[in-house]
């Protein structure tokens, strides 16, 4: 593939950062119940694909440098390997999640456990916060996702406990039901998202806040083709999502696609397996 000059120097501008991630394996996944749209308790899962994709995310991250810790998997915790809804460590501050629903309340037991045997005490908002599905660190600010899991009002208990601006942006379609289902973070001053899952008001924000804004088709989208993580310069992201990978090469970054379908059964992909520990 040729390479404009434009595009090259931008690429240069692009650096990669190395990044602490925290996973659990999805040992026991399956879709035992139906809380989003993309859950069906009638389409069965394949436990060893599901296992195999997500160790070619592990792998990914290990071959770029990346730190990946492990927390063990539950029995009768089917949600757990969507490990980004754990919660938010910050700056020496862990917020363990508070679910929305009872079938994930074991997973707030589990993460919060793992977090102080790592010597990050954890701290509990009193309002529904699911962790970083809806809580997106961008630069010195939290973007904060509201409108299906997380309560509002733990948007300011979330700006109290970090010292951290906190940015609240309502969701208005199901099949985005977190934040980042809907929008990913590329750097600290650089989003993608998908307008037509936001309220008028949270696109305006978006808007006024990153004017350079990468913005994905439907296509990308209902792949949930922005469930993706990045490291300042590689952009790991669903495989299904060519629109959206071309969109970020064109922008300097270098996309890695990867498949989770068998993960997406259960409303998640690399990003939702992926809790980012920021120091």
């Amino acid at each position: 593939m040729t390479i404009s000059p434009d595009v090259a120097a931008v690429s240069t501008s692009r650096s990669q950062r190395a990044r602490h991630y925290v996973m659990t394996r999805p040992t026991f996944f399956t879709v035992a119940y139906a809380i989003n749209p993309w859950m069906d308790t009638t389409t069965p899962v394949d436990v060893e694909r599901a296992v195999a994709q997500w160790e070619t995310l592990r792998a990914t991250y290990s071959t770029l440098g990346h730190t990946v810790d492990l927390v063990d998997p539950v029995p009768g915790l089917p949600d757990m390997v969507y490990a980004a809804n754990a919660g938010l460590i910050i700056n020496g501050t862990a917020i363990v999640a508070r679910f929305k629903h009872a079938e994930r309340d074991g997973e707030s037991v589990a993460y919060a456990t793992w977090m102080d045997r790592r010597g990050h005490a954890p701290v509990s908002t009193f309002h529904v916060n699911e962790g970083q599905g809806d809580l997106l660190v961008v630069g010195s600010m939290i973007l904060a996702g509201t409108g299906f899991r997380t309560d509002p009002r733990a948007h300011a208990e979330v700006a109290a406990l970090t010292g951290m601006p906190v940015i609240s942006l309502e969701l208005v379609d199901p099949r985005f039901y977190h934040l980042d289902t809907a929008l990913a973070v590329l750097d600290d001053t650089t989003i993608a998202y998908y307008p037509p899952a936001f309220t008028d008001r949270a696109r305006a924000q978006l808007q006024q806040l990153f004017p350079d804004a990468i913005e994905v088709s439907s296509t990308d989208a209902y792949v949930l083709g922005l469930n993706a993580v990045s490291d300042g310069k590689h952009v790991v992201h669903p495989a299904q999502a060519t629109g959206f990978a071309e969109q970020l090469y064109h922008a300097g970054f270098h996309p890695i696609g990867v498949d989770l379908s068998e993960l997406l059964k259960g409303g998640g992909s690399v990003k939702c397996c992926t809790l980012e520990v920021f120091s």
